[in-house]
């Protein structure tokens, strides 16, 4: 008898931006990989793309800092109530517009910007933290490079 198959995650893409076209199924694919080679099947989590206006104003309300961010992430496995549901971690919101900025920057192209952010977001996600701490720094960035690294291939 065959192994049962875990349940591959969910995730939900929702596009709210107008900065670039992008691909929601894309994004929504490397999201599936990452978070099953992070061991998280069953994981559901919902990626937001907005843009820089939406993103400032989230960051300004829930981070107190008045200025536009690339990526946030809002884990819901923390506080009260956090351990009801251990599959539903969270969301991720992705400012495209920034992100465009940010590739043309790097000298790269927007889809690898986006899922190197869309990377970072699920990271904080699943507990990975890099404010304030020099070694979970190190650590976060090198999980988040080998997972590209898995992902280019």
């Amino acid at each position: 008898m065959a192994a049962a198959r875990p349940t591959p995650a969910e995730v939900a893409v929702v596009d709210r931006q107008r900065a670039a076209r992008v691909s929601a199924v894309r994004i929504e694919a490397f999201a599936q990989v990452l978070l099953a080679r992070e061991r998280r099947p069953g994981a559901q989590v919902t990626i937001l793309l907005v843009g820089a206006r939406a993103i400032r104003a989230l960051n300004r309300r829930w981070r107190g800092k008045d200025a536009a961010t690339d990526v946030l992430s809002f884990s819901q496995r923390e506080g009260e109530g956090g351990a009801l549901h251990p599959e539903v971690l969270g969301d991720v919101v992705v400012s495209v517009a920034t992100a465009k900025r940010q590739a043309q920057e790097n000298r790269c192209c927007l889809a690898a910007e986006l899922d190197r952010l869309v990377a970072h977001g699920l990271l904080h996600l699943l507990g990975y933290e890099h404010e304030g701490d020099a070694a979970g720094a190190r650590i976060m960035r090198r999980r988040e490079e080998a997972l590209l690294r898995g992902w280019r291939r």
